[in-house]
């Protein structure tokens, strides 16, 4: 028997039936047919491509495996990932190659019995068969993005974010999240500026950015929030556990790095407030928490905004036709991906006290100027 006649019988056996049964049947042929082991990993690169046909990225799928299966399906994708991306002729952009640069740094290793890892790849071969058809991210090449001050730009950027998340004082965390802020506001007005004087055909492009459980949609109202801040547009899927962030590249860096960070600093002002809460007698803790992410998002927002605000009136009239030409372009390239969207109701914000806390923590991390406490 041919050892692509032992892949196929194992496919047709597992891949379509959900059940255990049949996929004991399908790792049982491949367990016992080492010659198959070539087919099998090239039939799991096909799955991969096929993927990136239907729209996905590196890491949307390893987010996805991720989240429904376990952590040797994770190695295995990510092996199955690096080994495809050798026959890979597609033109991508620098986010797709920064994805591959970040799963290379992580272990993809499978060590396991044959039977085990026959079941593994089984599983996984169908969550990739059963991936639907999602947007597909054109790759976006801003003209100035390859210049030595944004990487020096990104890297400050970064510096004070990570300062605010690892300090305990609200206070230092306020001043270096607002310093932040004005550093991508300023950045992002200046390559503006640098592409509507060299006539760059710089056009708006789109990332998507994964919302994890739990409070999902508080989250996703959070990523709403720092990206209308930082002139960018977010539609959320809820299903597939992601926004797609729509705006011009220099803004869609700010929105990642700020919401990763924010999200970092609410969830440990949430903690802190929790246990105070727990000590005075209260448990409803999942009303709690959802109410103070909430306002938390909610007070952010108007935070942010007001600092984005405060950058533009302080520039030159030449800004505002410019930033409004680069609103029209986001909007558009949102309709073009997005013709119909719906709107959300964000459920489960019932908790006074998790809602007071959330905006106090939101006014402790607020991001704009303030003179220095005395």
């Amino acid at each position: 028997m041919s050892t692509s006649s032992t892949v196929e019988r194992a496919f047709e056996a597992a891949l379509y039936a959900a059940s255990d049964t049949a996929l004991d049947t399908g790792a049982s042929l491949l367990a016992a047919d080492p010659a198959s082991d070539a087919e099998l990993s090239r039939r799991g690169e096909e799955f991969v491509a096929a993927a990136w046909r239907r729209g996905w990225q590196p890491a949307d799928v390893v987010r996805i495996v991720r989240r429904d299966l376990d952590d040797v399906h994770v190695r295995l994708v990510t092996s199955l990932i690096l080994k495809e991306r050798e026959a890979d002729r597609s033109p991508r952009g620098a986010r797709w190659a920064a994805q591959l640069d970040e799963l290379e740094a992580e272990p993809h290793d499978v060590r396991t019995d044959r039977f085990s890892f026959a079941t593994a790849a089984l599983e996984l071969y169908r969550l990739l068969l059963r991936l639907p058809a999602i947007e597909p991210l054109e790759p976006r090449v801003s003209a100035t993005a390859a210049a030595p001050q944004e990487t020096r730009m990104l890297t400050r950027i970064r510096a004070l974010l990570a300062k605010a998340e690892a300090t305990g004082f609200p206070e230092e965390a306020e001043a270096l999240s607002a310093k932040a802020q004005e550093l991508m506001a300023r950045h992002s007005i200046d390559e503006a500026l640098l592409a509507a004087r060299t006539h760059a055909k710089d056009a708006p492009g789109a990332c998507r950015i994964g919302v994890e459980p739990p409070y999902e949609t508080a989250k996703a109202v959070l990523l709403d929030a720092v990206s209308g801040a930082n002139r960018c547009r977010a539609v959320w899927n809820e299903a597939l556990g992601f926004s797609t962030v729509v705006g011009f590249e220099p803004d869609l860096e700010a929105v990642e790095l700020l919401y990763t960070s924010l999200l970092v600093q609410a969830t440990a002002a949430m903690t802190k407030a929790e246990a105070a809460q727990r000590a005075g007698g209260r448990k409803r803790t999942k009303t709690f928490r959802q109410s103070f992410l909430a306002a938390y998002a909610h007070r952010i927002g108007d935070r942010l905004a007001s600092v984005a605000e405060g950058q533009v009136t302080a520039t030159e009239g030449e800004l505002l036709p410019v930033l409004a030409a680069r609103d029209v372009a986001v909007a558009d390239h949102l309709d073009q991906m997005f013709p119909e969207t719906v709107t959300t109701r964000l459920r489960g914000v019932t908790d006074e006290a998790g809602w007071y806390e959330g905006a106090a923590a939101a006014d402790r991390a607020q991001v704009r100027d303030r003179r220095p406490l005395p």
